[in-house]
């Protein structure tokens, strides 16, 4: 078999590996489980891809993400590697083929969401399979210590059982020191075995801003900055809002969420990817799986509820190694937000019995049934047709998700397809008889090869427009067309899914571990305070993320907004200039860090040197090199 670095060079036309993947890999190789922490950007996907293309046999990879999940396998089929992804909301005969081609066929990587992963089908489909590894992403959401915890990962353990000899590779781009013990605990390793890059992001600049008008601010930070930026809003309607205001100013901007279709975020995100749009403002939808790696500002309007969250996110600027700034614009209205946010999180029983009785009848859903099944779910109708509160219908159903009963997951698109169910004699009868629908079946096999055979992809849009007719007149003919036996017709939708874990109780019968629910709102309360005091604690940035995941003696970044003192008392004139002409002097020698330079002034002078040295920077006096060393390049 090929080695790792050959089958990186033919692949992804690398000639090296980035930092720790080789270790990895071998680590993988040896068969051990293996635990690997790598920041966002750092390659994580490669650990475990190439270690399985090293081997005969399937690797079994792990998501709850759907869109990343599709991501990876269209970027693997572009590599003339073989992939398919199975998750909730793809009909059953789809499932059934593509798991019968991942143990007959010679499919390299299967995708898998956790709550496809325990069901009876996949489990016997999977205990056919060759598996050479189980490969397990976003693993920190295994744990109840995590940020995202989901019950439908515990279950992954259990697949072990068909398959003890193979190792787990587990990889998160963020994990505290308890999940990074919880981690392998749940997932069974043999024996401890963490491979972990170190957080720090030395081309990285963290910066704090308490600004009461943050659409100016954002404007000037995009103004300042040339580049790339991604920008984060909380609501689908503030993204739009941002949009517009960046583009009276003349900025190329576009928003972007999940409520979008399926093409136009595809549209909107490939313009962003190629440059065709500077600036992207999205939701927290947007980022997973995106190769972007000259990203120059990542910028928060809104205070997050977890530092892991803030860090994964702001972690996609500067992947280029090149210098960048993750801007957090705060106000004290975000504090009062997030301590609002806590008091809503966890609703009473009452109200979560009220919001389970009414997905019941949401669905039609008998008391009983519903077990391992999956539904479109349209959230806003939802709430529109019993008349509930949003935030609290949404908390109810976080705390029915994070108790096992149930997963609400995000859009799935699933193309259109059809099938021709008669041989071409009935066919041609038929179409004798309904000169109406003649035109329509015409058109379908003239466009459409292999229909007779086997369900094929479908353009409703494309069809239409070969026909001349609207899309809501074909839709009607093809539904009536199925209706009379002669065709198999699926709809394309593009639908949030609702999958039941468990079969629908009375509602009185519904229990919630009262427990673990107090355990995760006293997680959830210590993660906003952790945010909270990230954003108004007055020392290094880099250094507060950097000790919260578990690196206590990080040196100061001498970078960030605290470090090069933008938060400091302003200097005098003629203090500014002695400390400027200094500068200037100790610049003129070498090359200098702003830690070094600091030290070369008095402990009582430190502050003021900093506000001058930053003031420098922000004139072009003083550039930042690559090696973050200071150089005076002004006249």
């Amino acid at each position: 078999m090929p080695t790792p670095k050959e089958i990186l060079q033919q692949y992804w036309k690398f000639q090296s590996f980035r930092p720790l993947q080789a270790e990895i890999i071998q680590s993988v190789l040896d068969g051990k489980d293996t635990l690997a922490l790598l920041p966002t950007g750092g390659g994580k996907s490669i650990c475990f891809q190439i270690p399985s293309l090293c081997q005969e046999g399937i690797c079994i990879v792990v998501s709850p993400l759907i869109a990343l999940m599709k991501d990876q396998v269209e970027q693997l089929k572009k590599r003339n590697i073989t992939a398919v992804a199975i998750y909730s909301g793809m009909r059953y005969q789809d499932i059934d083929r593509e798991l019968d081609n991942c143990v007959y066929g010679n499919i390299k990587f299967l995708y898998l969401s956790p709550e496809r992963l325990s069901t009876e089908l996949a489990r016997q489909r999977i205990a056919k399979m060759n598996v050479n590894l189980i490969a397990v992403d976003e693993a920190h959401s295994i744990s109840q210590w995590g940020y995202d915890f989901r019950p439908s990962y515990l279950e992954i353990a259990t697949i072990r059982e068909l398959h003890p000899k193979v190792p787990v590779l587990a990889l998160t781009a963020t994990a505290t020191d308890v999940v990074k013990e919880d981690i392998q605990d749940k997932l069974e390793f043999k024996e401890r075995n963490l491979f972990q890059k170190s957080f720090e992001r030395k081309n990285l600049s963290y910066v704090v801003l308490k600004e009461a008008n943050k659409l100016n601010a954002l404007l000037n930070i995009i103004t300042k900055v040339k580049g790339s930026s991604i920008v984060y809003a909380r609501s689908r309607k503030r993204t739009q809002d941002i949009a517009i205001f960046l583009q009276r100013n003349k900025i190329h901007a576009d928003f972007y969420h999940a409520g979008l279709s399926p093409d136009s975020r595809s549209a909107k995100q490939d313009a962003w990817v190629q440059n065709k749009k500077r600036v992207i403002v999205s939701t927290n939808a947007f980022g997973m799986g995106i190769d972007k790696p000259d990203v120059r500002t990542v910028v928060h309007m809104d205070l997050p509820d977890s530092l892991e969250a803030y860090f994964q996110e702001a972690g996609r600027a500067g992947r280029d190694e090149e210098k960048a700034y993750a801007v957090l614009l705060y106000d004290e209205v975000d504090k009062k937000r997030l301590e609002h946010a806590y008091e809503q999180a966890f609703p009473d029983m009452k109200t979560i019995r009220q919001v389970y009785r009414a997905l019941g009848s949401y669905l039609q859903l008998a008391v009983g049934g519903g077990i391992g099944k999956s539904y479109d779910f349209d959230i806003g109708a939802f709430i529109k047709t019993f008349q509930l509160e949003v935030l609290k219908t949404y908390n109810c159903l976080k705390i029915l998700e994070q108790s096992g009963w149930l997963i609400l997951s995000e859009s799935v698109f699933l193309p259109a397809t059809l099938r021709v169910k008669v041989d071409r004699e009935k066919l041609y009868d038929y179409q004798l008889r309904n000169k109406k629908l003649d035109r329509v079946i015409k058109k379908t096999l003239q466009l459409y090869q292999g229909v007779f055979n086997y369900p094929v992809r479908i353009k409703e849009s494309q069809l239409a427009y070969a026909l001349k007719i609207p899309v809501k007149e074909l839709v009607q003919s093809l539904n009536k067309l199925q209706q009379d036996g002669i065709l198999q017709y699926s709809p394309q939708k593009d639908q949030p899914q609702l999958i039941f874990l468990k079969e629908r109780v009375p509602v009185d019968n519904l229990v919630i571990d009262q427990v673990l629910f107090k355990f995760r709102k006293e997680r959830f309360g210590k993660n906003i305070k952790a945010a909270i005091k990230y954003a108004e604690k007055n020392s290094c940035r880099s250094k507060q993320l950097l000790s919260y995941f578990g690196e206590i003696n990080a040196p100061l970044c001498g970078q960030c907004d605290v470090c090069l003192g933008r938060n400091k008392p302003e200097v005098e004139e003629a203090t500014f200039e002695r400390y400027k002409q200094k500068i200037f002097l100790l610049l003129k020698k070498e090359n200098l860090s702003a830690l070094e330079i600091k030290e070369a002034f008095s402990p009582k002078r430190h502050e003021q040197v900093l506000t001058t040295l930053n003031f420098l920077l922000e004139e072009g006096l003083v550039k930042v090199l690559e090696d973050q060393k200071l150089k005076w390049v002004g006249d």
